[in-house]
């Protein structure tokens, strides 16, 4: 099951631990766990690989910079564009300390970095937007979700409202989240679920400071814990019967699809009530392990 906490919640418990907060402990972290995602994306060489962050002025910005930092030094090569030349201080010295370059939208080259990049980061915005995105953002995100490399977002895709999910303009199209902390709601719910890509959690700490999840969301496995399979002694009594009335000579399709959830959900006998339509003999004819009987409403 993942849960998902809202950014409130998020925030109040990077509160709760200040000392980590205002040392810069959690951005670490963050960026740290956000650089060794990547690397899992590659099984062969890393020196070489084109990485272009795309970075906002605020803190998710600065995560992928120290974040490309991490990369450079591990041989790729590492160009970072700004909004504008207002970025992440530490960040932006720390990528330029490792090798890294740095330009501002619309500069020279800046459209052709991201053209040949084999690895794009979203800092351009954090959990705590608000709204469209505005300005270089909005300009940036089109070309970006156009590019070939692998897209990477930092938390969140950059123009999905971290607690609803709701998408106002421009949004990045992650291929892979690497979130800090905690899920957020826009992980979960669409149109944010469809961008998200694939989600990896990063553990900065923060765990035990998150209270009640504003949302949940089951896994397969969690499906197989609350509905598991049948035991070896079971029978068909054991397990329950289940009925389905569904279907119509209109509509013929609906029978066949609700007794076959009814089957694939591990009923011990499944019973198809047929209304004398005639579907009764496909109904079996797809599934011969089931029971029709006639219908008399």
């Amino acid at each position: 099951m993942i849960d998902a906490h809202s950014v409130a919640d998020v925030i109040a418990a990077e509160h709760a631990h200040a000392s980590e907060l205002d040392s810069g402990v959690f951005m670490d972290r963050a960026s740290t766990g956000l650089a060794a995602q990547i690397l899992r994306l590659f099984t062969g060489s890393i020196p070489g690989t084109r990485v272009v962050i795309a970075a906002g002025s605020g803190n998710n910005g600065g995560d992928a910079l120290f974040a490309g930092a991490r990369l450079a030094r591990r041989g790729m090569r590492v160009d970072a564009i700004g909004t504008t030349n207002r970025v992440h201080v530490a960040g932006l010295a720390e990528l330029r300390r490792a090798g890294g370059r740095f330009a501002v939208w619309g500069s020279d080259r800046s459209q052709a970095l991201v053209d040949e990049a084999d690895v794009i980061i979203d800092g351009l915005v954090g959990i705590g937007a608000a709204g469209a995105l505005r300005g270089a953002a909005a300009e940036m995100v089109p070309i970006l979700n156009a590019a070939k490399g692998i897209r990477v977002a930092v938390d969140l895709p950059s123009g999905v409202d971290a607690d609803s999910g709701q998408v106002l303009g421009a949004a990045f199209d992650a291929d892979l989240s690497v979130t800090f902390g905690a899920a957020k709601p826009g992980h979960l719910v669409a149109p944010g679920k469809a961008l998200t890509g694939e989600l990896r959690l990063v553990d900065i700490g923060i765990g035990d400071a998150l209270t009640e999840p504003a949302a949940r969301a089951l896994q397969e496995a969690d499906v197989s814990m609350a509905v598991p399979g049948p035991g070896f002694d079971d029978h068909k009594y054991r397990r329950g019967v289940a009925g389905v009335a569904a279907g119509s000579e209109e509509y013929p399709g609906a029978a066949l699809l609700c007794v076959g959830a009814a089957v694939r959900g591990d009923a011990g006998m499944v019973q198809y009530l047929d209304r004398a339509d005639g579907l009764a003999r496909a109904v079996v004819g797809q599934y011969p392990e089931i029971v029709a009987s006639q219908r008399t409403d």
